[in-house]
C-alpha cells in the first residue's frame, strides 16, 4: 500500500529532507501522487517540511492509533492484520458486531473516541479523545460456546502483561474483566459473543484502557484512573495497543492448544479478588462472601459464611476494600 511505504520511508529518514524526485522513484508513482498523500497525512497530524527543492522532511508523527504507527510493534500472526482505524465512533463493539460476518479472525477496530462507550450490565464508559485505547478484536474460535466465557480472562491477561512491559506498574484483575491499579479501575473488558447451540460465529472482544487520561468526571474521580496519573509519565498508546494485541494472540493461542488450565496459574497469581470479601450480582440474585480460587473452567469459587462454596460462571463482582465495593 503506497500509504504505509510512503509512511515508512519517511519515518526511516525523520529530519532529513528526501526530494520528490527520490520518492517516485522510491515508490514508483508520480510526483503528484507524492504531493497528493503528503497533503493527506499534514492534515492528519503528521507535521512534514516541504521545500521547492529539497522535497520533504518529517518533523513528528501524530499520537493516532492508525495501523501505520502501531504495525511497526506488532509481531502478531494474524491478530490486528485487518485494521480498522475511526477518529471517532458510538462504540467499537458495535461496529464489530455489524461486520463480524464479513471480516477475518482477528480483525481490529479502534477509535480515537467513543461516543457511547458501553462497559458490563450496559454501564457507559467514558472514552476521551485520544487519551485511551478504545478498541475491539474480532475472534472466530473452534470451541463450544460455554468455553468462550474464559475469552475474558484470556484478555485481562494480555492487558496485565502488556501494562507491565510499557508502563512497570503493578496492576491486578478484578474477576473477571477490570484491571485495578492502586485500589482504582484503569482498563474494563466487554465481552460479546454470536453462537448456536455447539458453534461460535463470533466472539468481540471490547477492551478499554486509560492510558494518558486524566480529566475524570467527579462521580469517578477515585474510582477511576489511568497509566499517565499513576505513574506521573505519558505512555506511548502506540507501543502499548501493539502490546496488548501482540500478548493476546499469544494467550489466546494458548488457551486454544492447551485448555484454561494453563492459564489459570496467571490468573490466580494476578486476581486481586481472591482472598477478599466480596458481593456478587448475577441472575438468582445477590450473595456476599470470601473469594476463594478460580477454578479450572474459570469459575470464580466463592464460600459463603454459611461455609457453602458456589461456583460463579459469571456476574458482577465488587471487592471489598476496593472503595468499598467496587
Amino acid at each position: 500500500m503506497l500509504r504505509q511505504r510512503l509512511i515508512r520511508f519517511l519515518k526511516e529518514n525523520k529530519g532529513e529532507y528526501i526530494s520528490g524526485q527520490k520518492l517516485s522513484e522510491q515508490l514508483n508513482v508520480s510526483r503528484t501522487a507524492i504531493w497528493k498523500h503528503i497533503n493527506e497525512l499534514k492534515n492528519e497530524g503528521y507535521q512534514i517540511k516541504s521545500h521547492h527543492k529539497l522535497g520533504y522532511k518529517l518533523v513528528s508523527e501524530p499520537d493516532l492509533l492508525i495501523y501505520e504507527e502501531v504495525s511497526p510493534y506488532l509481531t502478531t500472526n494474524f491478530i490486528g492484520k485487518n485494521y480498522i482505524h475511526k477518529l471517532t465512533i458510538d462504540s467499537t463493539n458495535n461496529l464489530a458486531k455489524e461486520i463480524a460476518s464479513k471480516v477475518p479472525d482477528g480483525t481490529v477496530i479502534i477509535a480515537e473516541e467513543q461516543s457511547a462507550g458501553r462497559g458490563r450490565l450496559g454501564r457507559s464508559w467514558l472514552s476521551q479523545k485520544g487519551c485511551g485505547i478504545w478498541m475491539s478484536v474480532i475472534l472466530k474460535p473452534n470451541i463450544q460456546p460455554q468455553e468462550a466465557i474464559n475469552l475474558t480472562q484470556v484478555a485481562a491477561i494480555s492487558v496485565v502483561k502488556a501494562i507491565e512491559e510499557l508502563s512497570h506498574v503493578e496492576n491486578k484483575i478484578k474477576w473477571p474483566n477490570d484491571i485495578i491499579v492502586n485500589n482504582k479501575k484503569v482498563c474494563g473488558i466487554l465481552t460479546e459473543m454470536s453462537s448456536e447451540i455447539d458453534k461460535i460465529n463470533y466472539v468481540v472482544i471490547g477492551i478499554g484502557v486509560n492510558v494518558n487520561c486524566y480529566n475524570f468526571p467527579e462521580e469517578l474521580k477515585g474510582k477511576a484512573t489511568s497509566l499517565n496519573l499513576e505513574t506521573n509519565s505519558k505512555v506511548d498508546r502506540k507501543k502499548l495497543t501493539a502490546s496488548i494485541l501482540n500478548n493476546l494472540e499469544f494467550y489466546y493461542n494458548t488457551y486454544l492448544q492447551k485448555g484454561f488450565e494453563y492459564i489459570r496459574p496467571i490468573c490466580i497469581a494476578k486476581s486481586i479478588t481472591i482472598g477478599r470479601e466480596i458481593k456478587v450480582i448475577y441472575n438468582e440474585g445477590e450473595m456476599v462472601g470470601k473469594a476463594v480460587t478460580i477454578d479450572s473452567n474459570g469459575s470464580l469459587i466463592v464460600e459463603t459464611k454459611e461455609g457453602k462454596r458456589l461456583s460463579i460462571m459469571s456476574g458482577d463482582v465488587s471487592v471489598r476494600g476496593l472503595l468499598d465495593y467496587i
